[in-house]
């Protein structure tokens, strides 16, 4: 997270138990309110597959304990969706429902079971002969420059009067930190790029982080083509889902419709990214959790 930290300030806490460490909170804090770090795409609890509900229970009221104590009254937590998750790990969102805490958010999200044979729409297999008939290429590059610079800086802009998360400076370290874990696909068609996706992997999912195309992607069919190449590519990986992100504006309260009805057309069905503001004088509300 160093890479960005100028924009947060940090208040990651460490719970320990007899001077071992059990659980982890990335965190910063900005204008009195504690946020699972803003920085990552998701926050809660960091914790060792063998750790029981009641010692993450223990672990999570320490946490709030310790903020209440420092006049701390909030924690705004980006729980994990339930795809990236190694194996069942619920604990926190029951005890969001015995702390009370408020659900403020909802974004919906869509991917794709790679382990299922999905079907694509008629739209998409439209789009993929298209890009067929115009002898489209797609390529796995290491290279940034040209989607960033040529596609998505000026998409962004366009279409939203912003600016990509990552600066090009930004995600050629993280692909120098994390070179197995990112991945560059971009299509050219004549030796010009047409469109790209920027992956983010985990072990078990393959996140579409940025995507971007010129302005001839429906009559080309480039991003179609793209998708196909891709998705095929992580089922033969052994990935479990390709994750096409979210498709909200205003805050979740809104979909772009459009957006999505075309990932729903590779297959991709609703996930969700839920928010919560846990009150932290109420931490006290564990301890009648168990009889």
């Amino acid at each position: 997270m160093e890479y960005h930290s100028d924009r947060f300030e940090d208040y990651s806490l460490m719970v320990f138990q007899n001077e071992k460490l059990i659980a982890l909170l990335p965190a910063n804090i900005k204008d009195g309110v504690v946020s699972s770090h803003l920085g990552l795409s998701y926050g809660g609890l960091l914790l060792k597959a063998e750790a029981k509900f009641k010692l993450v229970a223990k672990a999570f009221q320490a946490i709030l304990k310790h903020l209440h104590d420092q006049e701390l009254h909030v924690l705004n937590v980006k729980m994990l969706p339930k795809i990236y998750v190694s194996f069942p790990s619920d604990e926190l969102d029951y005890m969001s429902f015995i702390l009370k805490a408020d659900l403020y958010r909802t974004d919906l999200s869509v991917s794709i079971n790679l382990c299922l044979k999905n079907k694509f729409s008629r739209d998409r297999k439209a789009g993929i002969k298209r890009g067929k008939a115009n002898k489209l290429e797609v390529k796995l590059e290491d290279n940034f420059e040209a989607f960033w610079n040529e596609l998505l800086i000026a998409k962004l802009n366009k279409k939203h009067g912003a600016k990509p998360v990552h600066s090009l400076d930004e995600i050629k370290l993280l692909k120098e930190r994390f070179p197995e874990k990112i991945k560059q696909f971009n299509v050219y068609q004549d030796d010009k790029i047409v469109a790209g996706t920027t992956i983010f992997e985990t072990k078990m999912v393959a996140h579409s982080q940025y995507i971007a195309s010129n302005k001839d992607k429906n009559i080309s069919g480039a991003l179609d083509f793209l998708h196909e190449h891709v998705i095929a590519y992580y089922q033969k990986k052994s990935k479990l889902y390709f994750d096409f992100g979210i498709s909200n504006e205003n805050g979740g309260m809104n979909i772009n419709e459009g957006l999505l009805y075309w990932k729903e057309g590779f297959g991709a069905r609703a996930v969700m990214h839920q928010f919560y503001t846990f009150q932290t004088k109420n931490y006290n509300l564990l301890n009648s959790v168990f009889i």
